[in-house]
């Protein structure tokens, strides 16, 4: 059990799970609601799970124990994580779970091309394929006929 718990492919699938669920609930829940303020909630919860979650397993950090980079970096990621999320939400708001979200795992074939252009990250012929057939099978999974 430790192997599984240790294992990226254990969390990436449970990543995965979690974020089928979010966009179930998050259609459900925006649906009498403005989805910048469905996300400020979203957010809200968020914070308070993970601040829980901190203090309580005792891996609360010092701020000054932070590297400046480490912070610039990190609110670079938090401002792009903020704008996903309020477009996935206004995605939602506006149409269907089922073409929204194999849209926005499009990230999925950007973050490929961005890891190879910006850090240097090597992917082989099988791995180029794989990004193909998620780039095509996320534009037919949205596509209205």
């Amino acid at each position: 059990m430790k192997t599984v718990l240790m294992s990226w492919q254990f969390w990436a699938l449970l990543s995965a799970t979690f974020a089928a669920l979010t966009a179930i609930f998050a259609k459900i829940g925006i649906e009498q609601i403005d989805s910048d303020v469905a996300t400020f909630i979203r957010t809200v919860v968020i914070l308070i799970v993970l601040g829980g979650i901190l203090l309580g397993s005792g891996q609360w950090q010092p701020p000054t124990s932070i590297s400046g980079r480490t912070y610039l970096f990190l609110v670079l990621s938090g401002l792009a994580t903020g704008a996903s999320w309020l477009c996935y939400f206004r995605a939602l708001k506006l149409g269907d779970a089922a073409r929204v979200a194999p849209l926005d795992k499009l990230s999925v074939v950007f973050v490929a091309i961005l890891g190879v252009l910006f850090l240097g990250e090597k992917l082989s012929m099988p791995n180029w394929i794989g990004i193909a057939l998620i780039a095509a099978g996320a534009v037919l999974v949205a596509y209205r006929a």
